[in-house]
């Protein structure tokens, strides 16, 4: 499959993925003295409504972590954004201390860092190798009907990506904690996009999960519609050839591919250097 893949078929996602130019018009946002993330000059002029913000005309601060909730909740009720009721941890850096909390739905607009977990469900059949695909529900709020992971979610606060994802593959597959549990992480991926909901910044940690040839995932939380077990060569072609996947799922299997080798040469080495670009 090495000739097949065109850098202009895969390299499309991964700039898609980085296409935020940072501040892109944006004021930084710290809580403290230390930045966290970034905001647009309309939603730093709500913010400063606040007696717990400072508002300046270079950046916005907070100067009690504690308010943040609160806050985020009301401007959700104006209208900022929509509300998630998923609380995630606000750090300014991956492996700091949590900061602050703030709901799933605000985090694009802060423009802080989201954490997620992405799972690879492998079967290794005498055919050659298969990778179950899922359908996101029609009625997702961000990218319905998109192909998507067996599963995969964002790390909500208090748990570790490895707690979170066997949560979601219990709650999105089935998948019993006993498999689950066997998930070895592969990769991580970050990237910085300018999406309609705002500004995702995200780092994904990728898993590879081997599977039982008869195994078979179902849902059980609503959120997929289907799920399909195809050979990496569709998958592959897919990616490459269309859109039909969501964004950053195309990312994950990206790096899936180049640890099979099914690209190569300079083309793999361009497709290596993009996905690890900061």
């Amino acid at each position: 499959m090495a000739g097949q893949a065109e850098s202009s078929g895969f390299l499309r996602h991964v700039r898609a993925c980085h296409n935020a130019a940072l501040p892109g018009g944006r004021l930084p946002f710290s809580i403290g003295a230390t930045p966290v993330g970034w905001v647009r000059p309309a939603l730093a002029d709500a913010l400063a409504a606040w007696p717990q913000v400072v508002r300046r005309d270079d950046a916005v601060l907070l100067e009690d972590a504690a308010a943040l909730p609160a806050i985020a909740r009301a401007l959700a009720t104006a209208g900022h954004y929509r509300w998630r009721s998923e609380a995630f941890d606000v750090r300014a850096t991956p492996d700091g201390p949590v900061l602050a909390v703030l709901d799933r739905g605000a985090i694009p607009s802060f423009g802080v860092v989201a954490v997620g977990v992405h799972v690879n469900g492998l079967v290794r059949r005498p055919g050659g190798l298969h990778v179950w695909i899922a359908r996101r529900a029609a009625n997702k709020l961000l990218d319905p009907g998109k192909l998507d992971h067996i599963t995969a979610g964002g790390v909500p606060s208090g748990l570790t990506p490895e707690q979170t994802l066997a949560k979601e593959a219990e709650e999105e597959a089935a998948i019993p904690l006993a498999l689950s549990s066997q998930a070895r992480r592969v990769a991580t991926i970050g990237y910085a996009m300018e999406r309609p909901e705002g500004l995702r910044r995200d780092l994904l940690h990728c898993y590879d999960l081997d599977l039982p040839p008869d195994f078979c995932p179902s849902a059980l939380d609503g959120e997929v519609e289907a799920f399909e077990l195809w050979p990496v060569d569709r998958v592959l072609q897919t990616v490459h050839d269309t859109d039909d996947f969501k964004f950053n799922v195309n990312l994950v299997l990206i790096d899936l591919f180049l640890r099979l080798g099914l690209t190569a040469g300079a083309e793999a080495a361009s497709l290596r250097a993009a996905l690890d670009a900061p």
